[in-house]
């Protein structure tokens, strides 16, 4: 008897005849077998038993080769590689088991399974009808019979499928193989039938599952291999076309069509690479080129030119070159009005621009889409604060200088305006009073932009001159006082001038 939630109980709830292997008592006078044979099967049939199925078919292998007429060390032997999902291995031994003994219904019953999940219908149905006139048991009749009626069945189905793949009625033929599919499993040419008509509906990620299913199902299939390359390709993937062309080179270093998409993925996928390490390094430029690069490279395929300007558009905002940024981020977002990368990147684009308002909406799709992204929240907030100091005081704009305007720009600038509004300049007393608070403007704003930590506490949206942001209180956010001035040199950074004030 087998015991329950053993593993032949098991095997036998998957392949019931299977448990014939357990009931099978050794026949030494029939096999003609010797001493050491009957060990090996017997240790063996202990080794299934307890789970034990690699120890349990090195013992098979030896019983085989012991007596290599031996119907039972074969169909033991069979029952192994099955319980290993072997199957392509136990089909040659249970073949075996036929020829050696023509009347062995449990292993022509278990052929005629095998073949049903290939397939292979034809040779399936002559199993099992050879088992119907081969006075089997109750239990062996109303398995071969059911089997035989479902293949009848799988081949009505495949005919359907076959009519509608003709007349390009794609979806009806997955229909029909999706049932076919479910009973033969291990059916290769059905499944790359299928990935076929997955490719015509538009679904290339499905017909990849399909051809990879396919790949393993068929020894040698370097036509599996080569489409799923071509289709990971065609998706953008290009690290993983490689990697399946490759498998089909494995097989035919010679295959005139893997060679040549070999060499196109290979020239596509080192630029792509190259590009990343110069975004990595900074070298935003170059890796600006790699890209055009790699559109001129695979200029048919539209997810290239998509992925290569998305990355373009981030080297052009990370190298602070806003307008060009706005311009491909733009490109890329007419195509794709929801990619978060280019959202984001045109934001910072638009920050450097001060269009302010432009930032936080973009910043704001971004955010419907990606409501995790710490870069977007934290983009989204430096916006809003940047758009309420605009309504402010504007430090850059004090000095008439871009905001990623080098500290040599900022001091130019300062000195020039120091000069033109210095309130010695002016006579009139609404004049010099006006100069004066200009005066005072430009050098809070030399004052907060030359110092590196202050201008980045301005370029967050937070000014270090104002008490109110400082402090959270009230209070003139430019306290300082045009007394606090005097005696200030304007001109004392490290420039040729030297300048004596009179104040009055």
């Amino acid at each position: 008897m087998v015991a329950p939630g053993s593993v032949t109980s098991r095997l036998g709830s998957v392949f019931p005849f299977l448990l014939v292997l357990v009931d099978i008592q050794y026949e030494g006078a029939e096999c003609g077998v010797n001493a050491d044979v009957e060990k090996h099967l017997e240790l063996g049939k202990k080794l299934l038993a307890a789970g034990q199925l690699a120890d349990a078919l090195s013992q098979f292998h030896a019983a085989v080769d012991g007596d290599p007429d031996n119907y039972i060390a074969y169909y033991r032997r069979a029952t192994v590689f099955l319980a290993m999902g072997k199957s392509k291995a136990a089909l040659p031994d249970l073949t075996k088991v036929i020829e050696l003994k023509m009347d062995f219904t449990a292993a022509r019953l278990q052929r005629g399974h095998l073949l049903l999940k290939q397939g292979k219908l034809d040779e399936a149905e002559d199993d099992f009808k050879k088992v119907l006139k081969s006075n089997p048991s109750e239990n062996e009749e109303k398995e071969a019979q059911s089997q035989l009626t479902k293949s009848d069945e799988m081949q009505h189905l495949r005919s359907q499928a076959l009519d509608a793949f003709e007349s390009s009625d794609y979806i009806a033929a997955i229909t029909f193989l999706d049932k076919i599919l479910e009973v033969c499993v291990w059916d290769a040419e059905l499944r790359e039938l299928r990935a076929e008509c997955f490719i015509k509906e538009g679904e290339p990620r499905k017909a990849i599952s399909d051809l990879k299913a396919a790949s393993k199902l068929k020894n040698d299939n370097t036509e599996a291999f080569y489409k799923i390359s071509t289709l990971y390709y065609e998706l953008g993937d290009h690290e993983l076309s490689l990697s399946e062309v490759r498998e089909c080179l494995k097989l035919d270093q010679d295959h005139k069509r893997c060679f040549a998409h070999y060499k196109q993925v290979k020239k596509l996928n080192k630029l792509i690479k190259s590009a990343e390490e110069l975004i990595k390094e900074g070298r935003y430029t170059d890796a600006t080129s790699k890209y055009e690069s790699v559109m001129k490279t695979e200029p048919s395929i539209s997810e290239y030119t998509i992925r290569s300007k998305e990355r373009i558009c981030h080297c052009f905002s990370k190298d602070e070159k806003p307008v060009e940024a706005i311009r491909v981020c733009s490109e890329v977002l007419q195509l794709e009005p929801d990619n978060v990368n280019a959202l984001k990147d045109r934001a910072e684009a638009y920050l450097i621009e001060e269009m302010y308002d432009e930032a936080i909406q973009d910043y704001e799709t971004a955010q419907e889409h990606n409501e995790n992204d710490q870069q977007i929240r934290e983009g989204l907030e430096k916006a809003q604060r940047l758009l309420k100091q605009s309504q402010k005081r504007d430090y850059y704009k004090i000095l008439g200088v871009k905001r990623n305007a080098k500290k040599q720009e900022i001091i130019k600038a300062y000195r020039k305006l120091a000069l033109q509004w210095h309130p010695d300049n002016f006579q009139n007393e609404e004049e010099k009073k006006k100069a004066e608070k200009k005066f005072i403007d430009i050098a809070a704003a030399k004052e907060v932009l030359s110092d590196p930590e202050m201008r980045k506490k301005f370029d967050d949206g937070e000014d270090p001159l104002d008490a109110e942001s400082q402090q959270g209180g009230g209070g003139n956010p430019f306290h300082r006082s045009w007394n606090s001035w005097q005696g200030f040199n304007p001109f004392s950074s490290g420039g040729p001038f030297r300048f004596k004030f009179h104040f009055n």
